[in-house]
């Protein structure tokens, strides 16, 4: 079975909103939109080249799929991580979008969204990554769809913004199976699984 993997970059109090771009996402008013990107270092570039090239998929929400459908197609043909990322099959999670967008080999989940990861999973291939796409996160919590955590922590807190662990999701038991702080001290790499049946009791 393939593991839903959720990777997110993390300010020290959780805030998972717009690390990328300044207008990337503005909702309740935020105001930080791109507080990742001076923080970004040759080693966190590394992790994330890695943990792609283990991935078979992403799995994204629309707000996600529309940025990255806006930009990865355009990026040089050259970049290594579009090449990648314009590669993979992508699934969007949307209520809203009747089809996805005219981005390589991108599919549509929409209805009974549970039921089609759970689908997913039970494929061959390598394991779906999720990217951003917070409010898709929750759902897979909700459903106990996600199987392990990659997470990039960088040492700064934003004190507003949408965070990755929210009032009301289910508690769950993790285990930590890597953890290390880059050079700079920037960031820490966390990588957590979710304990599941017997291994959560």
């Amino acid at each position: 079975m393939r593991k839903v993997i959720v990777s997110e970059f993390l300010s020290l109090d959780g805030v998972m909103q717009a690390p990328g771009l300044p207008d990337e996402d503005r909702s309740g008013g935020f105001e930080h939109g791109g507080w990742q990107v001076a923080l970004m270092d040759e080693e966190a570039g590394s992790v994330i080249t890695e943990g792609l090239a283990a991935t078979g998929g992403l799995l994204l929400g629309r707000v996600t799929y529309e940025i990255f459908a806006g930009f990865w197609p355009n990026a040089p043909a050259d970049d290594p991580i579009a090449q990648t990322i314009n590669s993979f099959p992508k699934y969007v999670v949307s209520t809203t979008l009747k089809e996805p967008l005219p981005w390589n080999n991108s599919h549509l989940i929409k209805g009974d969204v549970a039921r089609q990861i759970a689908q997913l999973k039970e494929e061959p291939g390598k394991d779906l990554r999720v990217i951003g796409s917070g409010q898709l996160v929750q759902t897979l919590m909700e459903h106990d769809l996600v199987d392990q955590y990659d997470l990039m922590i960088y040492g700064l807190v934003l004190g507003s913004g949408k965070r990755l662990f929210r009032e009301g999701i289910p508690p769950t038991p993790l285990r930590l199976v890597d953890s290390q702080t880059s050079k700079t001290g920037a960031d820490r790499f966390l990588r957590a699984a979710t304990l599941k049946g017997k291994d959560a009791a």
